[in-house]
């Protein structure tokens, strides 16, 4: 089965005459406003919360916004603390490790507009929440860095309520909205960063119930990620411009075919399947690849190496290769960093031999 979002006991609680849904109400400093009823408020449990959410991995070749994964290793931390008596408001009191590029304006700021949308979920708060980002991602790696933000923000800021706080499926929401203000409204990172391990977007439409399926990897040690972030930035936005607006039947053919078979890899836990299956996209990564400096380099490099495939994570410009141990990983990474100095003439800012995620975030 699929489930829609949001879940029946939310939409009952959100329904209710005598609980008016609360809105959002968006100033222009840096303070924002959820505005409740007048009903009883909902009181947190705690004084402070803080929440980790995990680096992943969209897309895997030809599941171009509809497959994305959680991978172990690097991620982003936020801290939420209540605001007494403030209902609704959120305020960014902190940011660091994004060497000052990101806004303190929470209505501009993913982890704001998640922690809105997250109080206006829950309900008729009687607080507000400062929130600080601790940014583990760099920012436009193809790593999903916005989107591990966002998610931290809601998990933070849902774990204040307690019994009243929401499940991860439930949250998904706020983090859609948040991803939609900074790179589009798609799923398939905040989905993982919460959730955590492989997940497939069925239905992700605005004004639409979220359809999401989570799938099993079948296999046990035997899938590694193979993750090499260039010195060079691929903002989201900027690599969706390139993307043709119709394809010719036979890519569509190729591509639902490799979908099928990337599926099909990971319920069975074949990893060598899974990493042909994302090494096979003819529809985003042949426009966007050139983009990349040395990418079909460092494609040609991993494979050569003992990778079962590679592609670009994301919109990139980390590129990720399927191994089935850590031991030929280590190969593999070597070889891909070694290719994107000499095709592409770039350093490399991070390279790791990572495992699925199969927890997505969690509070620290």
């Amino acid at each position: 089965s699929c489930p829609a979002l949001p879940h029946r006991r939310h939409q009952q609680r959100l329904n209710d005459p005598l609980k008016p849904k609360p809105f959002v109400k968006l100033s222009r400093g840096r303070l924002l406003h959820v505005q409740a009823s007048s009903s009883a408020s909902i009181q947190p449990a705690l004084k402070e919360a803080a929440a980790f959410a995990p680096a992943t991995v969209a897309n895997l070749g030809p599941g171009y916004d509809w497959m994305g994964c959680a991978v172990e290793g690097g991620g982003d931390v936020v801290v939420a603390r209540v605001l007494p008596d403030k209902p609704g408001q959120v305020l960014i009191d902190k940011i660091d490790g994004d060497n000052g590029r990101l806004t303190l304006d929470p209505t501009k700021n993913c982890i704001g507009i998640a922690a809105a949308e997250t109080l206006k979920l829950i309900g008729n708060v009687s607080c507000g929440v400062s929130l600080t980002l601790q940014k583990g991602l760099p920012l436009g790696s193809g790593l999903g860095s916005s989107a591990a933000s966002a998610a931290a923000a809601a998990w933070a800021v849902n774990g204040l309520f307690g019994e009243a706080a929401l499940s991860k499926r439930e949250l998904i929401l706020a983090g859609l909205e948040a991803e939609a203000a900074v790179s589009g409204y798609h799923a398939d990172n905040v989905g993982p960063s919460l959730m955590g391990g492989f997940i497939l977007i069925r239905s992700c439409t605005p004004g639409e119930p979220l359809q999401l399926l989570q799938l099993p990897y079948g296999g046990k040690d035997n899938l590694y990620f193979v993750l090499v972030n260039p010195v060079f930035e691929a903002p989201t936005k900027a690599m969706r411009a390139v993307l043709p607006k119709e394809v010719p039947m036979k890519s569509l053919i190729n591509n639902c075919c490799q979908g099928g078979s990337l599926v099909a890899g990971i319920l069975n836990g074949d990893s060598q399947l899974l990493g042909q299956a994302l090494d096979s996209d003819v529809i985003v990564e042949p426009v966007r690849g050139p983009l990349i400096p040395g990418l079909m380099a460092v494609k040609e490099a991993a494979k050569a190496a003992g990778a079962h495939g590679c592609t670009i994570s994301g919109a990139g410009p980390t590129a990720v290769a399927i191994v089935s141990d850590p031991e030929t990983g280590k190969k593999v990474s070597e070889a891909m960093c070694q290719a994107f100095k000499s095709a592409g003439n770039l350093d490399v800012n991070s390279a790791i031999v990572a495992q699925l995620d199969q927890i997505g975030a969690k509070l620290l």
